[in-house]
């Protein structure tokens, strides 16, 4: 489901927002992304909603993005100090939500002496109208992975109290909102987790193209910079209110597969691994979007595999 629409506005290089339901890929995409030598991804930022809110109210101030910035946990991670970033918001042409964000993400991205940047924070493929209002070079890059995956990868990590169908109704929902919200945005693709892994070079060629970005093959070995880019979260994330304590081995462990190469055993591991009842469960909240996607169901006759 791809859609494209292109005005004045696109003269600044396209900068690729990787979004989708946690446990899809979006940060094996990040890495092959990242890895190639003109483009520069952060470890997700959360912040980008917080920052367009902030300097669209009356009297906005460059402190006020900062703050905005700063009030998510995940600000540590990125080792700018005050008044580095408000220099460097303050150095724009004009100050509003858009040219706040472009002082962070550039930034970043000459920290890492790369010319362009992206974004990989999953939880904006629900505000993806709002980022492109505020950067309209944002080309929304949507991973998709069959659900039943998605619900054995976050149940082997939570520590939370979920359920098959709690996941069924997330991933649901989180699919149907962007599928919807897509055919507003100027820039949007779908692509599936089961493609990046087992269709990777046509996949990431794809990928590149809906970019603007020449194709390298340094991309294919995002593994061999992974565990240099993961050390990048070689702190604990504190509570602040809305989660727990995360601290550094569950962060690096919850990242672990993207220190290899793509794995096809990571594919269709419901098939193995999820038990009849969490299957059953799951397909019985979920088992429409799952075949309007096009993946295999046991109650009824798709064809196995995800289509693009």
């Amino acid at each position: 489901m791809p859609f494209f629409r292109r005005d004045k506005r696109d003269d600044r290089p396209p900068a690729p927002f990787v979004v989708g339901m946690n446990r899809s890929g979006t940060t094996l995409l990040r890495m092959m992304l990242d890895a190639h030598p003109e483009l520069a991804i952060p470890p997700e930022t959360h912040f980008v909603p917080d920052v367009i809110k902030a300097c669209r109210r009356s009297g906005a101030t460059p402190e006020a993005a900062l703050a905005a910035m700063k009030s998510r946990r995940e600000w540590g991670d990125f080792g700018f100090s005050d008044e580095e970033m408000l220099e460097r918001i303050r150095a724009r042409e004009r100050f509003d939500a858009g040219e706040a964000l472009r002082a962070f993400y550039e930034a970043y991205a000459e920290r890492e002496r790369k010319p362009r940047w992206g974004e990989k924070t999953p939880r904006y493929v629900g505000r993806m109208p709002h980022i492109e209002s505020a950067l309209p070079e944002a080309r929304f890059i949507h991973v998709i992975r069959d659900g039943r995956d998605v619900a054995l990868s976050v149940l082997d990590r939570t520590v939370r109290d979920l359920t098959a169908p709690d996941i069924a109704e997330r991933w649901k929902r989180k699919i149907e909102k962007a599928r919807a919200a897509a055919p507003k945005l100027r820039h949007y693709i779908e692509i599936r987790y089961e493609d990046l892994i087992l269709d990777t070079e046509p996949t990431l060629r794809r990928i590149s193209e809906s970019i603007d970005l020449p194709w390298d093959p340094s991309m294919l070995d995002y593994h061999e910079r992974s565990p240099e880019r993961l050390a990048e979260m070689k702190r604990a994330l504190p509570a602040d209110g809305r989660s727990a304590e995360l601290d550094v081995e569950r962060r690096r462990a919850t990242h672990a597969m993207t220190m290899s190469p793509p794995d096809a055993d990571r594919v269709s591991r419901w098939k193995r691994q999820m038990s009849d009842a969490d299957r059953e469960a799951f397909e019985q909240v979920a088992g429409q979007t799952l075949a309007d996607l096009g993946y295999e169901t046991t109650a009824g006759g798709v064809a196995s595999g995800a289509g693009s």
